[in-house]
């Protein structure tokens, strides 16, 4: 009797302690199966801000010799082959057979102004003011300035240029120049030349009265014609430039005015290369 019973105990004693080692497998087991679920989930880094525009000015380090080193969205500053602006020689632009018909149409409009650190900019309230060239009709996207003017004719620059930029459907630009050149005051910015806000600015200043850009215009609209880029970064090329021979006027007062606020912001013109100007 008493060997059975201890063969009963001996059973039992080796059945628990079978089950306490399965016990334990089981659980080193599942330890290793958690381990290797975190192992194999990737970590989630912080996503840095490279759509930070890169910051450019017009001279020293960030100057328009090294926009494209800033960026490489700038390439086309360093690389590009049909760059903006230009020297303009008007004995050696060519007459077009079949001219593109260059048709403005601006009507009064109220605009607002922004300093954005680089210009003075006027943004149009509504997309009324146009231009079409053949085909393609492109609308005011914004007016800017510069000084001295950008573009050159037969070597030599102007007090000031306006920019005048379009863009059609398709996102395509078309920009218009006029040339400044220090003269009678012009009525026509009078309002907006007062309210020039002196300092970058996060909100626009709101015109009061409508311009009328029509008026602002030259008589004479003869103008140049070729293919550009954008004068500042990013330099995208692709851009259609039409710049009016006869230059507009503006006080030695309102000139100064711009200057006291940006002495220099144009760029140096560019290479030619095997461009085509043409004289419409």
């Amino acid at each position: 009797m008493k060997k059975k019973q201890i063969s009963a105990l001996s059973l039992l004693l080796v059945l628990s302690l079978l089950l306490a080692a399965c016990s334990s497998s089981k659980t080193d087991s599942s330890k290793e199966t958690d381990s290797s679920k975190e192992a194999d989930t990737p970590v989630t880094s912080p996503v840095s801000n490279s759509e930070e525009e890169a910051h450019w000015s017009y001279e020293g380090e960030t100057g328009p010799e090294h926009w494209g080193d800033l960026d490489p969205a700038n390439l086309a500053c360093v690389n590009g082959t049909e760059q903006s602006p230009i020297n303009i020689e008007t004995t050696e632009t060519e007459e077009k057979a079949d001219p593109q018909e260059l048709t403005i149409n601006y009507v009064p409009t109220l605009f607002s102004l922004e300093n954005n650190g680089h210009t003075i900019q006027a943004n149009p309230a509504a997309s009324d003011n146009s231009i079409t060239l053949g085909n393609d009709t492109y609308h005011l996207a914004q007016l800017h300035f510069h000084t001295p003017s950008e573009h050159q004719l037969n070597g030599n620059s102007f007090d000031m240029e306006l920019h005048l930029v379009h863009k059609n459907e398709k996102d395509e630009l078309a920009v218009l120049g006029l040339m400044i050149k220090e003269g009678k005051e012009n009525s026509i910015l009078k309002e907006a030349w007062e309210s020039m806000p002196k300092e970058q600015t996060t909100e626009d200043v709101q015109l009061k009265q409508q311009i009328d850009l029509t008026n602002i215009l030259p008589k004479n609209q003869d103008s140049f014609r070729y293919n550009g880029s954008l004068t500042t970064p990013s330099c995208t090329e692709g851009v259609k430039w039409i710049v009016l021979e006869e230059p507009i006027e503006m006080s030695k007062e309102q000139i100064k005015r711009f200057q006291e606020i940006f002495p220099e912001n144009n760029r140096p013109v560019q290479n030619l290369n095997d461009r085509e100007i043409f004289k419409y």
